[in-house]
């Protein structure tokens, strides 16, 4: 295989790690449009007209040129039109206008101003793959339509869709874009022999950090800060042991956390000659109340830590310099469920919940907890269980006993009662209501919608805090080290996702009008004004100054617009403080192409972004490590593409391995998945009954090894296109 060639992205995650990727083509200072063009710094125009001449020539059409848009996200709710429901009798939006059933939403209102073309909105309310199955026979009654990158790819090479990597030259900004971010091009790439594609990009945020654990810090500060010792007036007994440490019992670690301030990385020590492991601890005494378990955890984090944190111990999980590990998570969650009395005042506390029980895409959440809690790659892939490994070739998590071992350890955790009753009973308790009735304690989610929960469902005058918190530390083996490193390292990274819209041939057929304003449509969202109205909706929906300019803030470098006063509003009134449903069902934004970070950051509450700056910090300053969107060096850290060029004939093949499906493996809601099947009861298959046999059946009986190698070989004619134009 050829060598890995170093290929480093524009962009680097910095403040909240949410980054914007703006300034990929040409640079152009955001400003309100008056009728398409944004003024560049000196003081020309950088026109987004249809008669915008390119370095490959012209894409030129008529003014008024329609579309066809069987385009949206994945409901009536989420598509380019208001639906009955949104709309009602009529909406009034902080714009002054009033919107009813089937008017086009402000966002692409905006875009037929800017571009000059007029959008027949076709779309029938559909997900990716059944909205594309519905129009499969009838392309030639729409233009774009939505899809899943495997059909559009698929349905590209079959002729049905415009390669659109002919007209690149003729795209300056998603030229740009793409050059900057190879995992990105490789990921839509649908043949390596020509380099052709078919669909343009969706992301959901790119470049930075997606879910993160979530804790009640005001709880963790109760059982760990303060002098002396703790006392309560009651405690439970904590339940027999099952759990077993990961991490060392004797020696000591050496790992980096960003100082207290958040100025720098410096360097702590976990010293187990000292202290001891804290579960063995704990496990060894036997018969610890609540009350016991927490004093044995304080004296453990004074020793082991050497005074690091001081009284302020729970800064061990919640603060700037966090270091905490799985063992220190069991014996901080034994702490949690056997004081119910000290933190909720009730008789039990769930520590581990997922946010929806009956969802499999929720629950799932867990085994992709336990990746980073017992370092294992793979369990939150951007495509099925895959990932780089430090020989540059494929692996499948599915097929590697270490995931299995880490599910053992989360069978463990079941088994004390440190996972809530409702994941592993669904039927038993609802965990929707854990936060708001201080039940429940931790759950591993995305920042922005679950803080709103500070807003909407805790006693903040009451010190109640739901909070993101840092990466745990973990031992992963990136090659680096024989016996592994011991570091924060999250694959929840952003990246493709697996929807995008492609341009249907027989809809534009030979007319150039309608071909060329379907891909100028795509090249003006990678423009400055295309992310900023693609995400925030038109001007009226942004602050700006008495020149009319926008009001602006520092924001990973980059100078962003502020949301209006009057959306800050709306986006409570409308959506409960929900970014991503105000914007899609009200707006019409971030639909599809780059989500601008910057909006979403700034509808955020102060708690999480407090929290999601910890973590951002650390990325910053290399703390936590994560994939790139690049072909890295070291290959381990090479984030793999959402979509490889697999021929039709390999997905034929690829599709009859049905053991390897949703059936088992889904992450879908409805899906059945064996993973979590086995955090929650353990193994229940004799030939299925330790780590080993479970990956080693994968492999053999359920046909892994000949999906791996399809995979793999796919993987291969990407990295040696890569390899071939770089």
């Amino acid at each position: 295989m050829k060598n890995f060639k170093k290929f480093s992205t524009l962009f680097v995650s910095s403040l909240l790690g949410l980054t914007l990727l703006t300034g990929c083509g040409p640079s152009i200072e955001v400003q309100p449009s008056g009728g398409g063009s944004a003024s560049n710094n000196g003081g020309g125009s950088a026109s987004t007209d249809t008669n915008t001449e390119t370095s490959g020539g012209e894409l030129t059409y008529a003014e008024g040129t329609v579309l066809r848009m069987a385009t949206g996200y994945n409901s009536t709710k989420t598509g380019l039109s208001f639906d009955a429901e949104t709309a009602g009798n009529g909406i009034t939006l902080p714009d002054g206008n009033t919107y009813n059933t089937g008017d086009l939403k402000p966002t692409w209102q905006e875009v037929e101003k800017v571009l000059g073309i007029k959008i027949e909105d076709k779309y029938q309310g559909n997900g990716a793959t059944k909205e594309f199955e519905y129009w499969k026979e009838r392309l030639g009654e729409v233009d774009m339509v939505s899809g899943t990158a495997a059909l559009l790819t698929e349905n590209g090479e079959a002729g049905s869709l415009v390669n659109i990597a002919e007209y690149l030259d003729r795209m300056p900004h998603f030229k740009a874009y793409l050059d900057a971010n190879p995992i990105v091009r490789l990921s839509i790439t649908g043949n390596t022999d020509t380099g052709a594609f078919y669909f343009s990009p969706y992301f959901d945020g790119v470049n930075d950090i997606e879910k993160m654990p979530l804790m009640r810090v005001d709880w963790v500060q109760k059982l760990l800060d303060g002098e002396g010792e703790f006392t309560a007036a009651a405690s439970k007994q904590l339940a027999a042991a099952v759990y077993e440490p990961y991490m060392p019992t004797s020696g000591k670690v050496e790992v980096d956390v960003v100082k207290a301030d958040g100025t720098a990385a410096e360097k702590v020590t976990k010293d187990y000659d000292t202290a001891g492991n804290i579960v063995a601890n704990m496990n060894a005494a036997g018969g610890l109340d609540g009350v016991a378990a927490v004093n044995m955890f304080r004296k453990y984090i004074d020793e082991a830590y050497g005074g690091y944190y001081g009284t302020a111990r729970s800064d061990l999980f919640v603060g700037q310099n966090a270091a905490w590990d799985a063992d220190e998570l069991v014996a901080l969650l034994r702490c949690v469920v056997a004081n119910p009395q000290t933190l909720n005042g009730t008789d039990t506390i769930q520590g581990l919940f997922s946010r929806e029980d009956d969802n499999t895409a929720r629950r799932a959440d867990m085994f992709r907890f336990a990746g980073i809690l017992f370092g294992v790659r793979g369990l939150e892939s951007r495509q099925d269980y895959l990932f780089v490994g430090t020989d540059g070739k494929l692996h499948d998590a599915r097929q590697e006993p270490e995931t299995y071992q880490a599910l053992e350890r989360m069978h463990a955790m079941v088994q004390e009662g440190l996972i809530s009753k409702a994941y592993v009973d669904m039927s038993t308790e609802n965990s929707g209501t854990y936060l708001e009735n201080d039940l429940g304690f931790m759950h591993y989610d995305y920042n922005q919608t679950q803080t709103i929960l500070n807003e909407t469902k805790l006693q903040k005058d009451q010190g109640e805090k739901y909070m993101a918190v840092m990466i745990p530390v973990a031992r992963w083996f990136d090659g680096t080290n024989s016996d592994g490193v011991y570091m924060h390292f999250t694959e929840s990274w952003r990246s493709v996702k697996t929807d995008g819209w492609g341009i249907s041939k027989a809809g534009v057929g030979n007319d150039e009008n309608k071909l060329n304003a379907a891909l100028k449509l795509i090249d003006f969202a990678y423009t400055d004004k295309g992310m900023v109205l693609l995400s925030y909706g038109p001007d009226a929906f942004i602050k700006t100054k008495a020149d009319g300019s926008y009001e602006t803030f520092d924001f990973n470098g980059t100078q962003q617009p502020v949301i209006a006063d009057a959306t800050k509003e709306a986006l409570w009134s409308l959506a409960s403080g929900n970014y991503t449903n105000f914007a899609r069902f009200y707006l019409g934004s971030t639909l599809s192409f780059v989500k601008n970070q910057a909006f979403e950051y700034q509808c955020t509450t102060d708690i999480g972004q407090e929290g999601a700056g910890h973590i951002s910090r650390a990325i910053a300053l290399g703390v936590i490590k994560h994939p790139e969107l690049a072909v890295a060096s070291n290959s381990w850290y090479t984030s793999v593409p959402t979509v490889l060029p697999t021929t039709s004939v390999e997905n034929s093949t690829i599709n009859g391995y049905t053991e390897l499906s949703a059936s088992n493996f889904g992450t879908a809601k409805g899906d059945d998945n064996m993973l979590i099947k086995l955090i929650v009861g353990g193994y229940t298959d004799a030939a299925m009954s330790d780590a080993a046999k479970t990956a080693e059946t994968v492999k053999t009986t359920w046909k892994g090894a000949q999906y791996l190698s399809i995979k793999e070989g796919a993987w291969q004619r990407d990295v040696d296109y890569y390899n071939s134009n770089h």
